[in-house]
């Protein structure tokens, strides 16, 4: 028999707030995170907005001596996951930490670090590069600092899996669990790549807007007057318990995990499969794994990256699995509103889903003001809406042909 896996915590650090109460309400409430970017000089981009982490202070989750030894993407792991552990109620040392594990995705990892440690090669010398460049850089430090921090002594692991990190990384540890490889996992996916080195790659793409003189307004998921994605940053991070473990400790449940679905493309690096074919594959993956009839699904938290092919295609994945009953489902692309996290977009918008199942809330796609016939779901346009929520679904799709599904259902004992 399945063990059963709970939502039990939750720690975000996003371009619209840290901290699951601020996250959520703006999200409630439509507020963009994009502004034009303030990390480096970007007059020379063709694209000059982002969705930065305003006001971070890694001071406050991390001692100053070991900051200097982290990547900004780590430090944004760190922190969720003290937000998650507080949210949570966990009492650390109570637990067994041999059962407790992490596993944390990133898609490009410490990019930050090696734009500004190449620098020190090229105007210094190589005895100028730092001796902690290597454990500062790699992808899976996030996922080691954080069982460092908390003595999380189980199953750890990175996902990389481009923009399904974060679903890939939630999923793996929801199977763990369910399995009975651990009791408790840290789970979740952290970016950080809003680098000069790191946009240039993505300006000369051409996949992000270039809309800079308006860049509340320049996320537009499903809008026929959409011109790219915009990039993000930050981490989501959630606290997954197996079920009798949290009813021992009276632990608050948001919402519980009962689906995981994976496919891939094998059709192109960066477009996805025509008619969203491997997109509607997970998803259904993702239902059969939950045990469910299609027609349960109330809401989808869709990867909808304000890109043509992504939007299309998803939207004939949706309609390709649920049929008739798509016009029955609420639709949101919160990347409307946080731009594109990258690897933890997944992670964000899975918080998203537990706290629209709590809180019997769906958020709005903002700047959907005009319709294509071929985009014709309900897409929550504009303004969130009450709405019970019994079971929601979030999608990610990643460079390389990665899909993901993750299901929710409202938690009843």
């Amino acid at each position: 028999m399945k063990r059963r896996v709970v939502i039990t915590g939750l720690g975000c650090v996003t371009p619209v707030g840290t901290g699951k109460k601020n996250f959520w309400e703006n999200i409630k409430n439509g507020v963009s995170g994009i502004d034009k970017i303030t990390r480096f000089n970007c007059e020379s981009y063709q694209t000059q907005i982002a969705g930065e982490v305003k006001n971070f202070e890694p001071e406050k989750y991390i001692n100053k001596k070991e900051l200097k030894k982290m990547d900004r993407f780590t430090q944004f792991a760190i922190a969720a996951s003290k937000l998650a552990i507080e949210d949570s109620k966990l009492d650390l040392d109570s637990i067994d930490k041999t059962r407790f594990g992490t596993i944390i995705g990133t898609g490009i990892g410490g990019v930050e670090t090696i734009e500004k440690q190449y620098k020190n090669l090229l105007e210094k010398g190589n005895r100028r590069v730092s001796p902690f460049f290597i454990p500062m850089m790699i992808g899976n430090m996030a996922a080691g600092q954080v069982s460092i921090e908390f003595g999380a002594k189980g199953p750890n692991s990175n996902v990389c899996t481009a923009c399904a990190s974060g679903t890939n990384s939630i999923g793996d540890a929801f199977k763990i669990i369910q399995r009975g490889d651990a009791d408790i996992m840290i789970a979740g996916a952290t970016e950080a790549a809003i680098t000069e080195f790191a946009f240039s790659g993505f300006c000369n793409m051409k996949a992000m807007s270039t809309n800079n003189d308006n860049p509340k307004k320049a996320s537009r998921p499903f809008d026929k007057d959409r011109d790219g994605f915009v990039m993000g940053e930050g981490c989501g991070i959630l606290i997954l318990e197996e079920l009798e473990s949290a009813k021992k400790r009276n632990a608050n449940i948001y919402a519980e995990l009962v689906g995981y679905g994976m496919t891939s493309d094998a059709y192109h690096i960066t477009t996805p499969a025509e008619n969203g074919e491997g997109a509607a594959r997970a998803m259904q993956v993702a239902i059969n794994d939950a045990e469910i009839e299609n027609k349960k699904i109330d809401y989808i938290n869709a990867h909808g990256t304000s890109t043509y092919y992504n939007d299309l295609y998803e939207t004939m994945a949706i309609k390709n699995v649920f049929k008739e009953h798509s016009n029955n489902i609420s639709i949101s692309s919160t990347k409307s509103m946080t731009g594109h996290l990258l690897g933890a977009s997944g992670a964000i918008e899975a918080i998203i889903c537990a706290l629209s199942i709590q809180d019997g809330f769906i958020p709005p796609t903002i700047n959907l003001e005009n319709t294509e016939e071929e985009l014709n779901l309900d897409y929550t346009p504009n303004k969130g809406k009450k709405r019970e929520v019994l079971y929601a679904m979030s999608n990610s799709l990643g460079f390389g042909g990665h899909n993901a599904s993750l299901v929710f259902k409202k938690f009843k004992v």
